[in-house]
């Protein structure tokens, strides 16, 4: 099965700019709002769109973009930024009939995806040095990426909660504070906790604390590193605590699984 990747790229309005097809699109078109306002064609009228808003539309859809001055905001400044990309192949085809794609959703801005649609934009740039292969395992990858994003959001996972978690996997292996957390989603310290307990069931402190066991664990297998290397490598401020939540998750000293991997 095929995935190929007609175009892509990012694209940065600083000027009114309009976009239409109402008679329908030939390809598969995503488009991820990045920074700034926007409006779109969605269900049949026309919405706002703004940061972390995803755009999906199917061949046949009709389309129509429209950058302009807020008419709330007539002093503020025309900025809109996204990624967008068009694509076909029976592989879409199939991943796009799998679930039911609404044509707008919010979802997180993670920087795993974003890197991943710049590399597609990157393998697009190479003209005829593109590897057509590579780009449609790409373009796999990104659907996939999307999909998990959408599914975090849509069901039982709010978008701010997605958010907090992101950001703690993001830096869990480097200090962070609480505060942090917060600031990211634009909540109080207090809010922050109570929401994240409330959608995970764990606080921060214990999800960052799996999230840099799950990293030290990684890196005993794959590295030379000293235990207490890896300690404070995945974020442990001293051995002695890596030491405790290791055995307290595992069962086992870090000393004592690492050998018992080696001989397996």
């Amino acid at each position: 099965m095929k995935a190929e990747l007609l175009t892509c790229g990012y694209s940065f309005h600083m000027d009114p700019f309009y976009s239409s097809n109402k008679s329908g699109l030939h390809y598969y078109l995503f488009r991820l709002q990045t920074e700034g306002f926007c409006e779109a064609l969605v269900d049949g009228r026309m919405i706002p769109i703004e940061a972390g808003h995803l755009l999906l539309f199917k061949p046949g859809d009709p389309y129509e973009l429209r950058i302009e001055q807020k008419k709330t905001q007539p002093d503020q400044k025309i900025a809109s930024g996204d990624y967008y990309l068009f694509c076909k192949g029976d592989w879409i085809d199939a991943w796009w009939k799998s679930n039911n794609r609404p044509t707008c959703m919010r979802i997180d801005l993670d920087p795993r995806m974003i890197s991943l649609w710049r590399q597609l934009s990157l393998e697009k740039r190479r003209m005829e040095d593109e590897n057509p292969e590579l780009s449609g395992y790409l373009l796999q990858a990104l659907c996939l990426y999307l999909e998990r994003a959408a599914t975090e959001t849509v069901q039982g996972r709010p978008f701010t909660g997605t958010r907090m978690k992101r950001f703690i996997e993001a830096h869990a292996t480097a200090a962070f504070k609480i505060e942090d957390v917060a600031d990211h989603v634009g909540l109080s310290i207090s809010r922050a906790v109570h929401l994240f307990k409330e959608y995970f069931g764990k606080t921060m402190i214990q999800y960052a604390t799996e999230v840099r066991l799950s990293s030290a664990v990684e890196r005993m297998h794959d590295s030379s590193m000293s235990l207490e290397q890896i300690a404070l490598s995945c974020g442990f401020g001293s051995y002695p605590y890596f030491h405790r939540a290791f055995k307290q998750r595992f069962g086992t000293s870090p000393k004592a699984y690492r050998l018992n991997m080696q001989h397996t």
